[in-house]
């Protein structure tokens, strides 16, 4: 089987082409240098030469809140609508299997129940509306796929939450949380061998939720991270923590339909434990 991982320098394609090697499962990787999801005919080129046959769709701009301000803002639409766009069109046209990656920001956060799939979408930030359009796009475009919406991503590779935390632990004795959003975090390990099993064990194609299990704030986020630190953590509200972007305050997701393809999904904290004994902290 040829796979091909877009966006392979990333946190989440350099997790996932780590575990590739680990299963001793072939691979091609793109990033921006080889291969410019944001230029049809490169794409389109690239297929029909290289015929992947499954597609781990990783390249994304995240930059939350610069997508909000130019010259974010056309970045974030180029890469996650028109990159997306391209990467399906491309996808669909040499017959492949397609796995988009997707976030909680499709939701506006002021739902008190968890989201499930069929929750309506509304997105209030910038980054929320450009996912959510590729979303569209490759459920529009393709005929095998598959949609997984994530959130909080946390792992070894590139910039996140616990990395922020533990360096800031290591200057400062007192640090503030924002203790009134609540998600659920999700470990990149996680995520990766969910991208894997649902090809690997033919899962149903479409859309599906996957972050860790468990929920929780920021501030019992970081307070889980810092737990053996000597740093004192205070929770503030999202009013005394402004950013650009609108955060959602309640973006918990629903995870029995991925629960009931038989994948194991482990809890926050232990993922985040195992994360941590990796890396030695």
């Amino acid at each position: 089987m040829k796979i091909l991982i877009t966006g392979i320098n990333g946190q989440l394609g350099t997790e996932l082409s780590h575990l590739l090697d680990d299963k001793q499962i072939e691979y091609t990787g793109t990033g921006s240098k080889e291969l410019d999801i944001t230029d049809t005919k490169a794409v389109s080129d690239y297929f029909l030469e290289n015929r992947p046959e499954v597609v781990y769709h990783c390249a994304a701009y995240t930059a939350v809140d610069a997508a909000e301000e130019e010259p974010g803002k056309s970045t974030n639409e180029r890469v996650n609508v028109l990159g997306t766009k391209n990467v399906a069109e491309a996808a669909e046209t040499v017959g492949a299997t397609l796995v988009y990656i997707s976030t909680d920001y499709v939701f506006d956060g002021t739902n008190d129940q968890m989201y499930t799939e069929e929750t309506p979408t509304a997105p209030k930030n910038e980054y929320g509306r450009s996912k959510l359009a590729g979303e569209e796009a490759v459920a529009k475009i393709m005929s095998k796929y598959y949609i997984i919406r994530t959130s909080w991503v946390f792992g070894e590779y590139g910039k996140n939450f616990v990395y922020t935390m533990l360096n800031l632990a290591k200057t400062h004795d007192h640090l503030t949380v924002v203790s009134d959003q609540y998600g659920r975090p999700t470990w990149t390990r996680t995520l990766a061998e969910f991208m894997t099993y649902v090809i690997k064990t033919d899962v149903p194609f479409g859309l599906y939720q996957l972050s860790n299990d468990g929920s929780c704030t920021w501030y019992e986020f970081a307070s889980e991270i810092l737990k053996d630190k000597p740093v004192e953590i205070s929770p503030v509200t999202s009013e005394e923590y402004p950013q650009k972007a609108y955060r959602p305050r309640h973006s918990i997701m629903d995870l029995n339909k991925v629960k009931a393809t038989g994948f194991r999904i482990p809890t926050w904290q232990d993922a985040l434990h195992e994360f941590m004994a990796e890396i030695e902290v």
